[in-house]
């Protein structure tokens, strides 16, 4: 396939995925069918342990084509658009690699539910971030009411999603919604440094790690601790939690090989 509207860099092991449809990155059909087939293709590359999703110039995504909306003609077409979007989302939210969003700009709409999908989020202070659908007359169709909710808490998502607020980087963080907020110069670095940390950690138990929180979220605590534990139990019987505790002890360290 030929992306026109997606590019990918590959550079230690971290692959990252930039939106590049001007003007604003909007998320049209097009430009999810080649996020989709790009999130497709770095999920099967072995040599891919890190997912970086930004967007390119001094947008993170503006949300979704607007124009596009004029072509939906039928409850069930908007529908089947919804149901594209939250498939693709969710694919991106349970995969075994963790995705890292970097917030560099106006992250709204479509935008911020593509954000909330990813496993962690960094944001620039000056980054734009909300769900404005309701004045458009529509709600959040890719996730955003159910992601936003269980991310901060209910009554800051149903204000949030009613007002059609938008906030800044700080807001942001400081009602859970991203792990980190840098100055916009500061942010590449930063994200950066986030995703070479996890590269040096065992392939296993980052997919141990995200599978058990995963689960948790998805069918409950009770559900999250069987799975814990039984990873738990795994591991042990793997090289790299071996070698983990031998480089320990030795006070030096470990050399995973993803064993």
């Amino acid at each position: 396939m030929e992306f026109q509207k997606v590019k990918i860099a590959v550079r230690n092991r971290i692959a990252t995925i930039t939106i590049a449809n001007p003007p604003a990155n909007a998320l049209n059909r097009q430009t999810l069918e080649e996020l989709n087939k790009m999130i497709e293709r770095v999920a099967e590359d072995d040599k891919i342990r890190v997912i970086i999703l930004t967007g390119e110039g001094k947008f993170f995504i503006a949300g979704a084509d607007i124009k596009e909306f004029t072509t939906i003609e039928s409850s069930q077409q908007g529908e089947e658009l919804s149901k594209y979007g939250q498939s693709l989302f969710t694919q991106i939210e349970q995969l075994s690699k963790p995705v890292i969003a970097m917030i560099n700009g106006a992250c709204l709409g479509g935008g911020l539910e593509l954000a909330m999908a990813c496993h962690v989020r960094v944001a620039a202070y000056s980054a734009k971030i909300g769900l404005p659908e309701l004045n458009l007359g529509l709600i959040p169709g890719y996730g955003g009411t159910q992601r936003l909710a269980r991310l901060t808490n209910r009554e800051k998502a149903i204000e949030l999603i009613l007002s059609s607020d938008i906030i800044d980087g700080e807001e942001a963080y400081l009602m859970g919604l991203v792990s980190k907020v840098v100055a916009l110069e500061e942010l590449e670095a930063t994200v950066t440094s986030l995703a070479e940390k996890i590269t040096a950690k065992s392939l296993l138990t980052v997919r141990a790690a995200l599978s058990a929180v995963e689960r948790g979220c998805v069918e409950g605590q009770e559900k999250g601790l069987q799975r814990e534990a039984e990873l738990f139990g795994k591991l042990f019987e793997s090289k790299d939690t071996k070698e983990g505790i031998q480089a320990f002890i030795e006070k030096r360290r470990p050399i995973f090989k993803d064993q």
